[in-house]
């Protein structure tokens, strides 16, 4: 697959359309790497530099020629860049996506149009076929085993190759936030659709928009059993799962100040609204039914909410928890701890849910002000977070500019480091902070040896190749490390005979 989108459009600029298109033929189809410039320039600093901890926290770690890059443009300007991933050219990876994995491709891509939509008579007499949403159906044709290794293939490729670093953290980080486990029910088939219409659709956007499309999503019906959550009968109790989640983790939080009658009336609010299943017509259609609800006054967080307003409760149910301070606290220690450390300052966490409120939720404004918070900023933050085996394993193949086509025996290492995307069963997510990842070392060394040795097929590196470009063992210890390496670094990589596993493996690199 292509890493370095940007590189293969870079080197075929000026040569016109049909050139880039034919370059783009050429990588596609087949594991590979961008084209790295005949010399590289490595970090200088022997501590790492503002430049290396923008890189380190922003993406999923630096390639050969992203410090210099970053350098030139200013790490001011390289967040503005990375908040506006629409403004960057990805379509190279983008491509490789639709190439490889047909279960992933965008159906409403205009660059590589979708045929036969248009004409398709159902969408003629159904009106409402146009949009995504009702074309997750056609997620059922695939076998569900299928749909897991693509959405799991299509994740690792992006965080490896695409351009738009930060979008990719954000899309793990609010996976993890609306987890849903893929494995129950029809989440099998659902979940690609979940991660393209709400996790995708919205990682840089609004939350409030993101929270709404994630109520409604089909797999999130199924997994926190909204779909059965309904009161037709008067004797008929509401089925809690969504409601009590909805506040405790995706808003809220734990101690966000609300009450077993909240969920309780939560739950009321949201009754009537279900998916349909594979056996039915329209399958994964989201549908609210107005006689399963119930459409009684009701009382949620010390706000009346009055009785009639059937679907309208849902909207009315996330405007409040929205707009309640606990959710732009909670949102934010996430984001802080996320980015500057697992036990978040109180000052950033403070200023971040500041600009998370004033601004309604919008993600991209309140990591703006997060990311120029002195907490982040300071050097004594760099450094300090320990990756997750997901991180780890792709920054070490963005570091080394590897080959890989993101197959089974890459994923194999994530089940084993128990940091396989999509594999997480209950509703918290994967854990952010270091503790839970500690047992990970042992697997971490056979990886960082793996992939050194090249003994992971479907993955290789050319380190010599690299280590020319770069300038040298010292260069390339600097462009693993982010900085230059210490004495102590030194004589080991040089006396290992391993230099390169012993790095990737090493407390320096596995911290960012």
């Amino acid at each position: 697959m292509v890493a370095g989108a940007g590189a293969i459009v870079a080197a075929s600029a000026g040569s016109g359309r049909a050139d880039v298109l034919n370059d783009v033929k050429r990588w596609v189809g087949k594991p590979t790497a961008s084209p790295l410039a005949e010399r590289l320039t490595a970090p200088g600093e022997a501590a790492l530099d503002a430049v290396s901890h923008a890189l380190n926290r922003l993406t999923f770690g630096a390639r050969p020629g992203d410090h210099a890059r970053v350098t030139a443009m200013g790490v001011a300007a390289f967040i503005e860049e990375q908040l506006a991933p629409a403004k960057i050219d990805d379509w190279v990876c983008e491509r490789v996506i639709r190439h490889e994995l047909a279960s992933l491709a965008e159906p409403e891509s205009t660059l590589f149009p979708r045929k036969g939509d248009a004409n398709d008579p159902l969408q003629q007499i159904f009106p409402a076929m146009k949009d995504k949403g009702a074309r997750v159906g056609d997620l059922y044709e695939f076998k569900d085993k299928v749909l897991l290794e693509e959405l799991t293939r299509g994740t690792l490729l992006r965080a490896v190759l695409s351009e738009r670093q930060l979008f990719e953290v954000m899309v793990q980080f609010w996976s993890d936030h609306f987890n849903i486990d893929p494995s129950k029910a029809e989440a099998k088939w659902l979940k690609t659709a979940d991660d393209r219409d709400v996790i995708r659709a919205h990682a840089l956007g609004n939350f409030r928009e993101m929270l709404r499309a994630s109520a409604v999503s089909p797999a999130m019906l199924w997994y926190l059993d909204g779909r059965v959550n309904r009161k037709s009968q008067p004797e008929e109790k509401p089925n809690e799962n969504y409601a009590r989640e909805l506040l405790e983790l995706h808003t809220l939080g734990v101690h966000g100040g609300y009450t077993q009658q909240d969920v309780m009336e939560v739950a009321r609010c949201l009754t009537g609204w279900t998916v349909r299943d594979r056996k039915k017509f329209f399958k994964g259609r989201v549908e609210f039914q107005a006689r399963q609800h119930d459409d009684g006054a009701k009382r949620v967080l010390g706000v009346d909410i009055p009785a009639g307003q059937g679907a309208r409760d849902l909207d009315r149910v996330l405007e409040i928890v929205v707009a309640h301070p606990s959710t732009a606290k909670h949102v934010a220690w996430k984001l802080c701890r996320r980015f500057i450390a697992d036990e978040p300052p109180p000052a950033a966490v403070e200023a971040t849910a500041a600009a998370f409120a004033k601004s309604g939720g919008d993600v991209a404004a309140t990591l703006r002000v997060l990311f120029a918070t002195e907490e982040f900023l300071q050097p004594e933050t760099r450094g300090g977070k320990f990756k997750r085996p997901f991180h780890f394993v792709v920054s070490a193949l963005r570091a080394t500019n590897a080959e890989t086509d993101a197959g089974k025996p890459l994923v194999d290492f994530l089940l084993r480091l128990g940091h396989a995307p999509f594999r997480y069963t209950t509703p918290d997510g994967y854990p952010e902070t270091a503790t839970h990842w500690q047992n990970t070392l042992l697997w971490r060394w056979n990886f960082a040896a793996a992939l050194a040795e090249n003994r992971i097929k479907g993955t290789r590196v050319a380190l010599e190749e690299l280590t020319t470009k770069v300038g040298g063992d010292d260069a390339m210890m600097a462009t693993l490390l982010g900085r230059r390496p210490n004495a102590v670094e030194r004589e080991a990589f040089h006396q290992s005979g391993a230099g390169v596993a012993l790095l990737v493996a090493s407390p320096a690199f596995q911290h960012c």
